[in-house]
């Protein structure tokens, strides 16, 4: 009888204990995780009620915006670690031009912002081309009289010749008789000095200057050798005749040109040609002579452009006292032309260029937005804008190739792209075909 009452109250006591486990553990239920039920609950009901799911956080890589995951990790690209994404929907919903980098991706871009201004632009130009003679400064020296080259003085090409010198000594018959005739008409001046005129001025058409013809005139005797003098100053450019030759009238000794004034002959493009105008002030250098800066002043422009090199050339007329300049040595030039009026001004770096359209991104805080414009004229550094952008905007002067990429990733409308195509990172292609 004790075995069983001792038996029992174990049993009593083993029940006891079970329930009170079961009570602390849905005591403890209710204590601690109640309120966390509650609380998912109601946040469940109030977290994206028209759209019926719960908003999770995604993360995205700063260099590669288009990886989206749900959970943090590194980029599967370049391996960077991700960064949570924030989403500004009004933006995407506001401008489907417009693509959102976070303040890492921009850090990481290096991306730099010029503000748009309107200011009077000085269009610089850089030309090249080559210095050449003035055709006005050359001359061509002839025989006034036929004969035979006895001596010849100037014979080389390049050779320096005075006015007044001797260039060469000619025998010529029909000079024996025209001094023959001026001692003639000599003896009888007193009495016809028309006569003894003519016979002077006879001399003098074949370019005899009147001390040459006194001395005839006095000496009575025959010169068989006549001088034949430069009436010019230059150098020697091209040499016709040699000693011995027999030469006619009027026919080519030698071509002599001066120096002392030459043509700068640039070659000036297409884009180019609306700001360069005759009187503009032109600054040049030769490639012979670093670090001296010559100047000159544009006297002509070539109304046809060459079909082929697709330029046209611009005449510089500069001085050449000192010799410096010598034909054939090329030159770099660049004229600065101020423009009239103020203009909207960005830089080229700005500027993306597919051949038919310009585009931009403008930058809205960290939201940047694709947008095309018509240029103007280049003005230096920057170009002119005609249309699409106004002073105060803040448009992507440095990276811009690099928020391209990201819109292009994105399938936003892009340089390539204008109408926007998803494009596969890992297989460059169209996801749209």
């Amino acid at each position: 009888m004790k075995s069983k009452k001792t038996l029992y109250k174990k049993y009593k006591q083993s029940i006891n204990l079970i329930l009170a486990l079961i009570f602390g553990l849905t005591f403890g239920a209710w204590l601690f995780g109640g309120e966390t039920s509650k609380t998912m609950s109601r946040d469940s009901i109030n977290t994206n009620i028209d759209t019926g799911h719960i908003e999770h956080q995604l993360w995205t890589c700063a260099m590669h915006p288009q990886i989206k995951q749900e959970a943090p990790g590194q980029c599967p690209i370049c391996g960077m670690d991700l960064i949570p994404l924030k989403e500004d929907s009004q933006t995407n919903e506001m401008d489907t031009n417009a693509i959102m980098l976070s303040d890492a991706a921009i850090k990481l871009a290096e991306v730099q912002t010029y503000t748009v201004q309107k200011a009077i632009p000085n269009a610089k130009i850089e030309l090249s081309g080559i210095i050449e003679t003035d055709p006005r400064q050359r001359v061509n020296i002839t025989a006034r009289y036929g004969g035979r080259i006895e001596k010849l003085l100037a014979n080389f090409t390049g050779q320096y010749v005075s006015k007044g010198q001797k260039i060469a000594e000619i025998y010529a018959p029909d000079l024996l008789i025209a001094q023959q005739e001026l001692w003639d008409a000599a003896k009888h001046k007193k009495i016809n000095p028309v006569l003894y005129h003519s016979a002077r001025e006879k001399l003098k058409l074949w370019e005899l200057t009147d001390r040459q013809i006194d001395v005839l005139e006095h000496s009575q005797k025959p010169a068989i050798r006549f001088p034949v003098l430069s009436p010019f100053s230059g150098y020697i450019k091209k040499l016709l005749i040699a000693e011995g030759d027999y030469v006619k009238e009027g026919q080519a000794l030698l071509s002599l040109v001066s120096l002392n004034q030459v043509w700068i002959m640039l070659d000036a493009y297409e884009p180019d040609l609306s700001l360069i105008k005759t009187g503009n002030k032109v600054n040049f250098r030769l490639h012979a002579i670093p670090g001296k800066v010559f100047q000159g002043k544009i006297t002509y422009i070539d109304p046809f452009v060459n079909r082929q090199t697709r330029v046209a050339k611009v005449r510089v007329i500069a001085k050449n006292q000192a010799q410096l300049l010598k034909p054939g040595m090329f030159v770099s030039a660049n004229i600065v032309n101020q423009l009239s009026g103020k203009k909207i001004l960005i830089p080229k770096s700005a500027v993306l260029w597919t051949g038919k359209r310009s585009v931009v991104y403008v930058k809205k805080a960290n939201t940047f937005i694709y947008r095309e414009i018509i240029l103007g004229s280049e003005a230096g550094n920057y170009y002119i804008v005609n249309e699409g952008l106004k002073a105060g905007e803040e448009i992507v002067s440095h990276a811009v190739f690099k928020v391209d990429a990201a819109a292009q990733l994105l399938g936003k409308p892009s340089m390539m792209n204008a109408q926007g195509r998803k494009i596969n990172i890992m297989s460059g292609m169209d996801m749209t075909d």
